[in-house]
């Protein structure tokens, strides 16, 4: 397979019925409003083309693109195809299973700092006594981290999105507490003997957020901010909020609405806004940022010192006990990996982003590349895939002939 086409992770999906608003593609008028914002670069500007044909295709309003080269930041943007949704390089967007790499990254900082190994039970940890499951007590924090708890969400959904069903079974009402997803989940049968089969997992990864709490006495967004981002000076990313917005986060786009589940009053609501919760998804996908705070972080996996030693960064591309997927790729610590055999890092590594209103993806590439792309929506009346915002990335990669030799990187961090 063409290393270009990478096997992209599954996306989590709300569940639960789900209906049609009419919020489709851009109209003719607003379709001829386009506005690009940061700096232009002469030699990218095929990075621009990509993003514009994508984006007016799908009728999506709002896009952000950072690309960086041997470690600096070379392209920073903003795409705007409506007049009132103005995009600027640091602009928030919800980038939902993107978090899932500074999740596995506060982990492995917990077990350098002595708090945990990543063979630690997690059950243990979280002083879960009694499951239904005995197998619980093979389910260790590494495991967690990737997908291999036992836990398979084509086999029997996935819990982080069954607020409704889980609300009836423990007689509680929404919207949900993270113990409250932990309660009925132990009261479940696994679908897999821990460590034997990969299956995509949000409940894993949210059960990993867990045990940072625990085991450092903080909120897991103040660990994360303080151990891991404040060093790199990122200072825009936050945990993203159901209904409110913070400050310069885009608005979100959905063609679908369907029930709250931030109470238990049944109201339709657009599918963005309240058809699941943001507080339940947190360490599995709660995060907002700009493309600029992604590449920022995506630089940190290539120099040892500031948030994680070599021996940690390691331990993120390890393979896991499973071996690698027929496909040529496997899941190592919050990121997918393909290994290559034509020099640099040796290796392909990335992860995509989804939620109902939000599709995103981070790639950092073997020969020095990396880019962030955002958007405000993932689906729309064309049917067109999301997903091919992969191939467009690399088609404009390919076409660069000359890197620029600037850094845009002191301009949005300080």
């Amino acid at each position: 397979m063409d290393l270009s086409r990478r096997t992209l992770g599954k996306f989590a999906v709300a569940t639960g019925a789900a209906t049609a608003i009419g919020a489709g593609a851009a109209t003719s008028a607003e379709a001829a409003f386009w506005k690009v914002t940061g700096t232009t670069v002469p030699a990218l500007t095929g990075f621009d083309s990509q993003m514009k044909t994508f984006m007016e295709a799908r009728g999506v309003t709002a896009g952000q693109l950072a690309v960086t080269y041997k470690g600096r930041l070379v392209l920073a943007r903003g795409y705007s195809a409506l007049e009132t949704v103005p995009v600027q390089p640091t602009s928030l967007f919800r980038i939902a299973s993107l978090s899932k790499s500074l999740t596995a990254a506060a982990i492995l900082r917990l077990e350098q700092d002595g708090k945990l190994t990543l063979g630690s039970k997690v059950a243990d940890i979280l002083g879960i006594t009694v499951p239904v499951d005995p197998r619980w007590s093979d389910i260790t924090v590494g495991r967690l981290l990737q997908h291999l708890g036992g836990w398979d969400r084509d086999v029997s959904g996935d819990p982080n999105f069954k607020d409704a069903t889980i609300s009836q079974a423990l007689g509680v009402p929404m919207e949900l507490k993270h113990a409250d997803v932990i309660k009925y989940m132990t009261n479940q049968k696994l679908d897999a003997a821990p460590g034997t089969k990969y299956a995509y997992s949000n409940f894993g990864y949210m059960l990993a957020g867990r045990v940072i709490e625990k085991l450092s006495g903080l909120s897991y967004e103040a660990y994360v901010q303080q151990k891991l981002l404040t060093p790199l000076q990122i200072k825009r990313m936050a945990l993203g909020w159901s209904i409110a917005k913070h400050t310069g986060e885009m608005p979100y786009d959905s063609q679908w609405a369907a029930k709250t589940v931030l109470d238990n009053s049944g109201t339709l609501v657009r599918a963005p806004y309240g058809s699941f919760s943001m507080r339940i998804q947190d360490a599995n996908g709660g995060w907002i940022a700009s493309a600029p705070d992604l590449v920022r972080w995506a630089k940190m996996f290539d120099a040892p010192g500031a948030v994680l030693n070599s021996t940690s960064l390691g331990r993120v591309w390890a393979q896991p006990e499973t071996g690698i997927d027929p496909g040529g790729w496997y899941y190592g610590l919050g990121w997918h990996v393909r290994p290559v055999t034509t020099g640099g890092t040796g290796r392909n590594t990335w992860h995509t982003g989804s939620m109902s209103g939000t599709s995103t993806l981070l790639v950092r590439t073997y020969h020095g590349m990396s880019w962030a792309v955002l958007f405000n929506r993932r689906d729309d009346p064309s049917g067109k895939p999301y997903g091919d915002i992969d191939a467009a990335m690399w088609t404009a990669a390919k076409g660069v002939t000359t890197w620029p030799t600037h850094d845009l990187f002191p301009q949005y961090f300080s």
